[in-house]
């Protein structure tokens, strides 16, 4: 359990320095006083003065900041030239925005690392064994995992679809399957079965065309860019389609049953990391997809809604009364933690009535 903690809090801290490194390093080129850089949301723990800029450890660790001088008020700015609210509109939103480049590119980089390292998948002509049913045919006869089909009975296999026909034509006959595994060729005898649990077919493998490529090393890591570059993409379009869906049942009066706080986000990253280091790292690189898009969502408190501040004072011709954007954002705080509160109950709750992590996983994901 030590363990799970210690790793779960850095997943949460490589999530949020990421963010706030964006929004710092933005704020600093444009000229801004970066007052602190906070990890987790107040009250402050810890904190120690380094240059002009407070670095904090604060007591809720779901959450950081970066507290920019004349952020949220005309009052009390000591520095006028590098007050935030004092910078023109296009340096607001670019600042605003960094947060959420900065995650999109820790998901991509978290993409590549593990491409680098498990291959490259590519659509091939052959038709690989990818997994073997328990008490099959296949399995009697000796199939293995990662065997790939070349004929059935002297026909050639050139594709996922001839496999099919073919075995299904064969169906209760003694049936010659010919497969190469690690550049030998084997001749297997099995009988394809008539009647067959659901799932499985008649010789009770599953089979797939895509194939793990290994490119030379040096090469890896520009494949890596490219597929997690996919990736990333891939899960921004899931999470946006999610988060759709959240929206919905959240104006309907219920809390989603798809949307996990940070138990359930705890409970994950402990089964992440039970299968490896890779694994963890893929799921670090979706959490950093779901923390992007989330965070551009035009809701109060959020950059999104903080941006959204910033496209009114276009479209009105003149700023929003700090003020009033400060209580707003305020209240936006309040609403977000009294979500994040009541989902971190129904969570508790789904742990307890399942029993374990991995039933609670699977309650979530169902």
């Amino acid at each position: 359990m030590i363990t799970s903690i210690i790793i779960f809090i850095l997943v949460l801290s490589v999530l949020i320095i990421f963010h706030e490194t964006g929004h710092f390093f933005a704020a600093r080129k444009a000229g801004i006083w970066v007052e602190e850089f906070g990890f987790g949301l107040p009250p402050r723990v810890f904190g120690r003065k380094i240059g002009e800029t407070i670095y904090s450890i604060n007591l809720l660790p779901f959450g950081g900041f970066v507290r920019l001088h004349g952020e949220n008020t005309e009052e009390q700015i000591e520095k006028p030239k590098r007050a935030f609210l004092n910078k023109n509109k296009k340096t607001r939103a670019a600042i605003v925005c960094a947060g959420v480049f900065m995650n999109a590119i820790l998901a991509v980089i978290c993409f590549a690392i593990v491409y680098s390292f498990s291959g490259i998948p590519r659509q091939t002509d052959n038709v690989i064994i990818v997994d073997v049913s328990a008490g099959s045919p296949s399995q009697a006869a000796g199939v293995l995992v990662g065997d790939t089909v070349k004929k059935v009975d002297k026909l050639e296999v050139t594709n996922s679809k001839d496999f099919i026909n073919f075995i299904s034509e064969k169906k209760g006959k003694k049936t010659t399957v010919e497969i190469d595994r690690g550049g030998q060729t084997k001749k297997i005898v099995v009988i394809p079965r008539v009647d067959y649990p659901d799932g499985e077919g008649p010789l009770g493998v599953t089979i797939s065309n895509i194939e793990v490529y290994y490119p030379p090393i040096w090469e890896r890591p520009f494949y890596g860019v490219y597929y997690g570059f996919k990736d990333a993409l891939f899960w921004g379009k899931t999470i946006i389609v999610g988060l759709y869906d959240v929206i919905r049942e959240l104006f309907g009066g219920h809390i989603p049953k798809a949307v996990s706080g940070p138990v359930g986000i705890f409970a994950i990253t402990t089964e992440a990391a039970k299968l490896g280091i890779l694994s963890l790292i893929n799921f670090v690189g979706i959490l950093s997809v779901n923390l992007a898009i989330l965070n551009i969502v035009p809701f109060p408190a959020l950059d999104g809604g903080r941006l959204l501040f910033i496209v009114l004072e276009k479209l009105i011709g003149r700023k929003v009364i700090p003020k009033v954007e400060a209580t707003i954002h305020t209240f936006g705080m309040v609403v977000l933690l009294l979500l994040l509160v009541a989902i971190t109950v129904a969570d508790i709750k789904r742990l307890i009535v399942a029993g374990s992590i991995s039933g609670f996983i699977d309650s979530v994901l169902k």
